[in-house]
């Protein structure tokens, strides 16, 4: 069959054969790796590159597609488009795969063949085929391996060590997505690396590492708590250092973000729940002081011994409450007060969808019965001797007790003032009472909320940070 557009007609992938001359292609990028280099055979001393990438066009058919060439036209080929679009190829050589060589390392596809793409004859363009488009981009939520060939993050942990080095499937939903890490090899190539925690109904923490540019950027249009990813072909492996079973996205593999299948919509059933649930604990434990009781919090951190502290637990650090003697050093609460009001649902506390301004966590709650209120929400920096801890919650409550007015007498303020009571806190010294706890998916890798600040007793300040017996301890 051939597909057909007012410009060209497309031939279906699962038509392709190697005695069709100058073919057009359009599908969907739904793989696809970093660029890489090999030595000329043709040219010693020069380099040839490519990278791969695999289109779909239907349910039941894709393909891996190699284009090949000198570094500038890869790289800008590369750069042109990403998993997620939609391509037209214009004349690609049409060539028998080997087997076994090739899908050790390329994802297996159904296809005989594969694309191979040159400067001189092929020609690849992002597609502005609209009504192409949107057959399109619904094959990007079908896995490419059968939706019931996978793994529970619970089977691969109860199976250990057995599995290690193994290539298997996953669906799982997503925890959290860390910031990408660069770094430098050993021969002065350029590396990245970014961890992604995902959880099912049998685990809740697993790492999966991306160490490639592609899946990176695919991992970080993530969003945690709400999306579900069918992982094909990842290599599991035992984490010696962390003493932990790992998953690793390798070239291989093929990402599938939300699949619209009967097991994924099971799980997409429970992180609503677990989300739901585990919204309202955690602002409960936020909001209440009870829970956390002030009086019982005596141990005294510099920020450079809780970096060294969280850098230290090998992502495993339980929440640490204590006590910091610094300041205030970033407080912009007389730039815009949207930025630092937010309104919060009056049953659970959560912060509300400003698009709707409805609770999206008390849905069993009719909503009648619900309403919001407007409540402080704002990022601060904390000071000491030894550093920083940057983006620090001030919230609530205590943002009302540490500024020492209501949100509505805040708002009520001149500019003039606002900026008044800004340089009274800030670079004061006081004593701030937090909660820490590991964020990979937050900016610092850390989430520090303040429990209460208020200006410290100099003496007692110096006689803590000095390590005196004054009923508390450093660490």
């Amino acid at each position: 069959m051939a597909y057909s557009s007012s410009a060209r007609d497309f031939v279906a992938l699962s038509d392709l054969h190697p005695n069709l001359a100058r073919p057009n292609v359009i599908g969907v990028v739904i793989g696809k790796t970093d660029v890489r280099s090999f030595p000329d055979r043709k040219s010693i001393g020069s380099e040839r590159y490519t990278f791969n990438f695999t289109i779909r066009d239907s349910p039941t058919y894709f393909i891996n597609v190699n284009p090949w060439g000198r570094e500038e036209y890869i790289r800008s080929l590369s750069e042109s488009f990403r998993v997620g679009d939609c391509v037209t190829i214009e004349n690609p050589l049409i060539q028998s795969k080997e087997v076994e060589r090739e899908e050790k390392f390329n994802p297996v596809t159904p296809s005989c063949y594969k694309l191979l793409l040159s400067e001189n004859h092929s020609v690849v363009k992002t597609s502005s085929c609209y009504e192409m488009d949107t057959k399109l981009l619904s094959l990007l939520h079908l896995p490419v391996k059968d939706p019931q060939d996978y793994y529970s993050l619970g089977d691969i942990i109860a199976n250990g060590q057995s599995l290690d080095g193994k290539i298997l499937n996953v669906l799982a939903a997503v925890m959290s997505v860390g910031e990408p890490k660069y770094f430098m090899t050993s021969d002065k190539r350029k590396g990245q690396r970014c961890e992604v925690k995902l959880y099912d109904e049998t685990e809740m923490s697993f790492p999966i590492v991306c160490w490639d540019n592609e899946s990176i950027q695919l991992a970080q249009t993530w969003i945690p708590r709400e999306t579900v990813i069918f992982a094909s072909d990842v290599r599991i492996n035992f984490d010696k250092f962390r003493n932990c079973m790992t998953a690793t996205v390798i070239s291989k593999t093929i990402i599938t973000t939300n699949p619209e299948t009967a097991e994924a919509n099971i799980l997409f059933s429970f992180i609503k729940e677990s989300a739901q649930f585990g919204a309202l604990h955690d602002k409960m434990e936020e909001q209440s002081k009870e829970s956390v009781g002030l009086e019982t919090i005596a141990d005294v951190y510099t920020v450079e011994q809780l970096k060294e502290k969280a850098l230290q637990s090998d992502g495993k650090l339980e929440p640490v409450y204590g006590i910091i003697y610094g300041y205030i050093s970033t407080l912009d609460i007389d730039d815009n007060a949207s930025k630092v009001i937010r309104n919060r649902c009056s049953i659970c506390r959560f912060i509300v969808n400003e698009m709707s301004n409805t609770c999206t966590f008390c849905s069993d709650v009719a909503s009648d019965l619900k309403s919001t209120f407007a409540s402080f929400d704002i990022l601060v920096d904390l000071t000491d001797h030894t550093g920083t801890l940057s983006s620090c919650y001030l919230s609530d409550c205590v943002a009302e007790e540490t500024l020492g007015c209501t949100v509505h007498e805040f708002l009520a303020l001149t500019e003039d003032k606002t900026t008044a009571l800004k340089w009274q806190l800030l670079l004061e010294r006081s004593k701030i009472y937090f909660k820490l706890t590991l964020a990979p998916s937050w900016r610092t890798g850390l989430k520090v909320n303040v429990l209460s600040c208020k200006l410290a007793d100099l003496a007692e300040a110096s006689q803590s940070l000095l390590g005196k017996e004054t009923g508390n301890k450093i660490l």
